[in-house]
Protein backbone atom coordinates (compact mmCIF):
# COMPACT_ATOMS: atom_id res chain seq x y z
CA UNK A 1 0.00 0.00 0.00
CA UNK A 2 1.36 3.67 -0.82
CA UNK A 3 0.50 6.58 0.92
CA UNK A 4 1.04 9.96 0.10
CA UNK A 5 2.81 12.80 2.64
CA UNK A 6 2.34 16.35 1.52
CA UNK A 7 4.24 18.91 2.94
CA UNK A 8 3.29 22.20 4.00
CA UNK A 9 5.70 23.58 0.98
CA UNK A 10 3.92 21.13 -1.45
CA UNK A 11 0.29 22.32 0.61
CA UNK A 12 1.61 26.17 -0.84
CA UNK A 13 2.28 24.73 -3.92
CA UNK A 14 -0.55 22.97 -4.89
CA UNK A 15 -2.32 26.43 -3.30
CA UNK A 16 -0.58 28.15 -5.71
CA UNK A 17 -1.28 26.31 -8.68
CA UNK A 18 -5.08 26.74 -8.58
CA UNK A 19 -7.25 25.04 -10.47
CA UNK A 20 -5.23 24.98 -13.77
CA UNK A 21 -3.72 21.76 -14.33
CA UNK A 22 -0.74 20.86 -15.88
CA UNK A 23 -1.13 19.99 -19.65
CA UNK A 24 -0.37 16.87 -21.06
CA UNK A 25 3.09 15.85 -22.37
CA UNK A 26 4.31 13.80 -24.29
CA UNK A 27 8.45 13.20 -24.30
CA UNK A 28 9.70 16.51 -23.95
CA UNK A 29 7.24 18.35 -26.49
CA UNK A 30 6.05 21.01 -23.94
CA UNK A 31 8.91 21.50 -21.64
CA UNK A 32 9.64 25.12 -23.30
CA UNK A 33 6.17 26.06 -22.05
CA UNK A 34 6.05 24.25 -19.02
CA UNK A 35 9.23 25.78 -17.94
CA UNK A 36 8.27 29.33 -18.60
CA UNK A 37 5.65 28.29 -16.33
CA UNK A 38 8.26 27.04 -13.87
CA UNK A 39 10.72 30.45 -13.49
CA UNK A 40 8.93 32.07 -10.99
CA UNK A 41 8.99 28.61 -9.19
CA UNK A 42 9.23 25.06 -9.15
CA UNK A 43 6.38 24.00 -6.81
CA UNK A 44 3.77 22.84 -8.80
CA UNK A 45 6.79 20.66 -10.71
CA UNK A 46 7.63 19.15 -7.12
CA UNK A 47 4.18 18.11 -6.35
CA UNK A 48 3.75 16.70 -9.61
CA UNK A 49 7.15 14.49 -8.98
CA UNK A 50 5.99 13.54 -5.68
CA UNK A 51 2.77 12.11 -7.49
CA UNK A 52 4.50 10.22 -10.03
CA UNK A 53 7.76 9.08 -7.50
CA UNK A 54 4.23 7.53 -5.33
CA UNK A 55 3.00 5.74 -8.27
CA UNK A 56 6.00 4.01 -9.64
CA UNK A 57 7.61 2.67 -6.31
CA UNK A 58 6.28 1.91 -3.15
CA UNK A 59 7.14 5.08 -1.00
CA UNK A 60 6.29 3.09 2.67
CA UNK A 61 7.67 0.56 4.38
CA UNK A 62 7.19 -0.92 7.89
CA UNK A 63 8.09 -2.03 11.21
CA UNK A 64 7.63 -5.13 13.67
CA UNK A 65 6.70 -3.36 17.23
CA UNK A 66 8.82 -1.11 18.79
CA UNK A 67 11.65 -2.14 16.20
CA UNK A 68 13.68 0.20 13.98
CA UNK A 69 15.04 -2.79 12.41
CA UNK A 70 14.56 -3.17 8.32
CA UNK A 71 12.86 -6.55 7.42
CA UNK A 72 13.07 -8.53 3.99
CA UNK A 73 10.33 -6.77 2.50
CA UNK A 74 11.33 -3.44 3.78
CA UNK A 75 14.91 -3.48 2.04
CA UNK A 76 13.08 -4.89 -1.21
CA UNK A 77 11.05 -1.80 -1.14
CA UNK A 78 14.08 0.84 -0.35
CA UNK A 79 15.66 -1.11 -3.66
CA UNK A 80 12.91 0.21 -5.56
CA UNK A 81 13.13 3.59 -4.24
CA UNK A 82 17.23 3.89 -4.54
CA UNK A 83 17.25 2.74 -8.47
CA UNK A 84 14.39 5.40 -8.78
CA UNK A 85 16.42 7.88 -6.63
CA UNK A 86 19.67 7.41 -8.69
CA UNK A 87 17.91 8.19 -12.05
CA UNK A 88 16.68 11.96 -11.35
CA UNK A 89 20.08 13.44 -9.57
CA UNK A 90 18.31 16.73 -9.86
CA UNK A 91 15.17 15.91 -7.35
CA UNK A 92 15.95 15.96 -3.40
CA UNK A 93 13.60 13.77 -0.84
CA UNK A 94 12.30 13.40 2.73
CA UNK A 95 12.28 10.84 5.01
CA UNK A 96 9.46 10.51 7.63
CA UNK A 97 9.09 8.27 10.55
CA UNK A 98 6.18 7.35 12.40
CA UNK A 99 4.59 4.98 15.08
CA UNK A 100 2.22 3.63 16.64
CA UNK A 101 -0.05 4.98 19.19
CA UNK A 102 1.13 2.17 21.80
CA UNK A 103 3.80 4.16 24.70
CA UNK A 104 4.78 7.86 25.36
CA UNK A 105 4.96 10.61 22.97
CA UNK A 106 8.54 10.93 23.67
CA UNK A 107 10.10 7.52 23.36
CA UNK A 108 7.59 7.41 19.63
CA UNK A 109 9.45 10.42 18.35
CA UNK A 110 12.57 9.03 18.95
CA UNK A 111 11.34 5.15 17.83
CA UNK A 112 10.06 7.12 14.53
CA UNK A 113 13.24 9.04 14.24
CA UNK A 114 15.48 5.82 14.57
CA UNK A 115 13.33 4.51 11.61
CA UNK A 116 13.60 7.29 9.95
CA UNK A 117 17.34 6.93 10.35
CA UNK A 118 17.57 2.89 9.50
CA UNK A 119 15.68 4.00 6.37
CA UNK A 120 18.29 6.96 5.09
CA UNK A 121 20.99 4.79 6.13
CA UNK A 122 20.10 1.92 3.85
CA UNK A 123 19.33 4.15 0.67
CA UNK A 124 22.29 5.91 1.01
CA UNK A 125 24.07 2.35 1.15
CA UNK A 126 22.74 1.67 -2.35
CA UNK A 127 24.68 4.33 -3.68
CA UNK A 128 21.88 7.66 -3.12
CA UNK A 129 23.98 10.69 -2.12
CA UNK A 130 23.30 11.52 1.71
CA UNK A 131 23.30 15.12 0.57
CA UNK A 132 19.91 14.64 -1.34
CA UNK A 133 17.98 13.18 1.89
CA UNK A 134 17.67 16.37 3.03
CA UNK A 135 14.85 16.04 5.51
CA UNK A 136 14.75 12.88 8.34
CA UNK A 137 11.83 13.52 9.88
CA UNK A 138 10.06 12.17 12.98
CA UNK A 139 6.60 12.65 13.72
CA UNK A 140 6.72 9.95 16.56
CA UNK A 141 1.98 8.76 17.21
CA UNK A 142 1.02 11.83 15.71
CA UNK A 143 0.18 10.80 12.25
CA UNK A 144 -1.95 7.39 12.42
CA UNK A 145 -3.10 6.03 9.66
CA UNK A 146 -5.79 3.57 11.55
CA UNK A 147 -7.23 5.38 14.58
CA UNK A 148 -6.35 2.75 17.63
CA UNK A 149 -4.47 2.37 20.53
CA UNK A 150 -3.92 -0.93 20.05
CA UNK A 151 -0.15 -2.10 17.75
CA UNK A 152 -0.90 -1.34 14.13
CA UNK A 153 1.83 -2.26 11.26
CA UNK A 154 -0.22 -0.09 9.05
CA UNK A 155 0.99 3.17 11.95
CA UNK A 156 4.52 1.82 12.41
CA UNK A 157 6.43 2.81 9.11
CA UNK A 158 8.70 5.33 6.88
CA UNK A 159 7.51 7.60 4.00
CA UNK A 160 9.92 8.67 1.40
CA UNK A 161 8.93 11.52 -0.67
CA UNK A 162 10.09 14.35 -3.09
CA UNK A 163 11.02 17.32 -1.48
CA UNK A 164 12.39 19.55 -3.98
CA UNK A 165 14.99 20.43 -6.39
CA UNK A 166 19.11 20.84 -5.90
CA UNK A 167 19.53 23.95 -6.62
CA UNK A 168 23.04 24.18 -7.99
CA UNK A 169 22.04 20.87 -10.70
CA UNK A 170 22.59 22.51 -14.53
CA UNK A 171 19.30 21.33 -15.80
CA UNK A 172 17.33 23.41 -12.47
CA UNK A 173 19.36 26.34 -12.46
CA UNK A 174 18.16 26.44 -16.52
CA UNK A 175 14.59 25.51 -15.63
CA UNK A 176 14.27 22.28 -17.41
CA UNK A 177 11.55 21.10 -14.38
CA UNK A 178 9.65 19.49 -16.90
CA UNK A 179 12.54 17.72 -18.87
CA UNK A 180 12.98 16.07 -15.13
CA UNK A 181 9.62 15.51 -14.47
CA UNK A 182 8.92 13.68 -17.36
CA UNK A 183 12.13 11.48 -17.87
CA UNK A 184 11.61 7.88 -18.13
CA UNK A 185 11.85 5.72 -15.15
CA UNK A 186 13.41 2.60 -16.00
CA UNK A 187 12.44 0.11 -13.68
CA UNK A 188 15.37 -2.50 -14.01
CA UNK A 189 17.93 0.20 -13.85
CA UNK A 190 20.97 -0.69 -11.47
CA UNK A 191 23.02 2.00 -12.22
CA UNK A 192 22.68 5.79 -11.68
CA UNK A 193 21.44 8.28 -14.23
CA UNK A 194 25.19 9.43 -14.17
CA UNK A 195 26.57 6.35 -15.81
CA UNK A 196 28.52 5.93 -12.44
CA UNK A 197 29.16 1.93 -12.22
CA UNK A 198 28.10 0.87 -8.87
CA UNK A 199 30.74 -1.60 -6.46
CA UNK A 200 30.36 -5.14 -6.33
CA UNK A 201 28.72 -4.21 -2.56
CA UNK A 202 26.38 -2.32 -4.12
CA UNK A 203 25.39 -4.88 -7.20
CA UNK A 204 24.93 -7.40 -4.74
CA UNK A 205 23.05 -5.32 -2.35
CA UNK A 206 20.01 -4.02 -5.53
CA UNK A 207 19.80 -8.16 -6.29
CA UNK A 208 19.61 -9.29 -2.77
Amino acid sequence: MKYIVITGTVLFGLAACGPTALPPVNGFGNSTMNNTLAQTGDSTYRVELAQRFASEVPNTINFEFNSSQLDGQARSILQQQATWIRQFPEVRFSVFGNTDLVGGAESNYQLGLRRAQAAVDYLVSLGVERSRLDALVSFGDTRPLVQTMAPNRTNRRTVTEVSGFVASDPMVMNGKYAEIVFRQYVESAGVPASDLVPSASLAQAVTE
